[in-house]
């Protein structure tokens, strides 16, 4: 096979259903993705399942480090040939692993010293916030394609949060930097996707001049809110053995309506209700 760098084009790889593999295949998309990351020499990058270096290629234009981790075994020997040089010189860390069980400890990643820029594999877009926002090392920002509609959730311009967007906003600012029709991909997946840029991350949220929130009770607290998303908030609260009457003492302390479900209420307000609940 010639050097992958030089004829790319021969090589062939079956994109893998069992991997969520769905290739970007459009320039100007990684283009947006790379020009909204705002790069510069002194960034050090995190890439997750870099696929044929499409992205991995642009990062390394910007960036002083990029860190690629990659699943597939069939993609590692193309990766090492295409960035052979790149490798030698340590400015590209190609890690074989599963990002969701790779200890990152090892690769100097420490909060907010790094970005993570990725075309992720869908399946995992839930855990992998939960791996860097909840458990960290937290990355200063993320700018990863997601499913549009996920990506509409986190933001939550219908008014309506969830779960999923509550978590989100906890730690960073999400916002949407661009849609991207499903045949900027191959395969071409089922679904439009967006590229989902998540800014200023941090733990702020639990740290202010009122006293700490531990985030574990806070997570807990969140989730028995949204357990039933139909009922009424404060009838879930009721599985927390407090009574109904304090409940609505604190609600209407803290202007909350006793018929509201949890998708009405803000972060901040998951936040004064969990406080006055501890």
């Amino acid at each position: 096979m010639k050097k992958a760098k030089e004829d790319g084009q021969r090589f062939v790889h079956r994109a893998k259903k069992s991997l969520g593999q769905n290739f970007l295949n459009s320039e100007h998309v990684g283009e947006q993705i790379i020009d909204c990351a705002n790069l510069s020499g002194m960034d050090c990058v995190l890439e997750i399942g870099p696929g044929k270096g499409m992205l991995t290629e642009k990062l390394l234009k910007k960036a002083g480090k990029v860190i690629a981790v990659e699943k597939d075994d069939a993609l590692i020997p193309f990766l090492q040939d295409k960035f052979g040089a790149e490798i030698a010189s340590g400015k590209l860390t190609l890690v074989h692993d599963d990002i969701l069980l790779c200890d990152l400890s090892s690769y100097n990643l420490k909060p907010n010293s790094f970005k993570l820029v990725a075309n992720i594999p869908y399946y995992i877009t839930g855990l992998l916030f939960r791996k860097f926002l909840e458990e960290g090392p937290q990355p200063s920002e993320m700018v990863v394609m997601v499913q549009k509609e996920v990506a509409l959730r986190i933001l939550a311009r219908d008014k309506r949060e969830s779960l999923l967007s509550v978590s989100v906003k906890v730690y960073g600012e999400p916002s949407i930097v661009t849609y991207v029709g499903a045949g900027n991909f191959t395969p071409k997946p089922n679904v439009d996707s967006a590229v989902l840029k998540i800014s200023n991350i941090s733990r702020d949220f639990f740290k202010d001049g009122s006293g700490a929130l531990d985030e574990k009770y806070f997570f807990e607290f969140l989730k028995t809110g949204f357990a039933h998303k139909r009922k009424h908030l404060l009838g879930n609260l009721l599985a927390t053995d407090i009574a109904r009457g304090k409940l609505e003492e604190i609600f209407k302390k803290i202007n909350i309506s006793p018929t509201c479900r949890a998708e009405n209420l803000t972060s901040q307000d998951w936040k004064r209700l969990a406080k006055e609940l501890l």
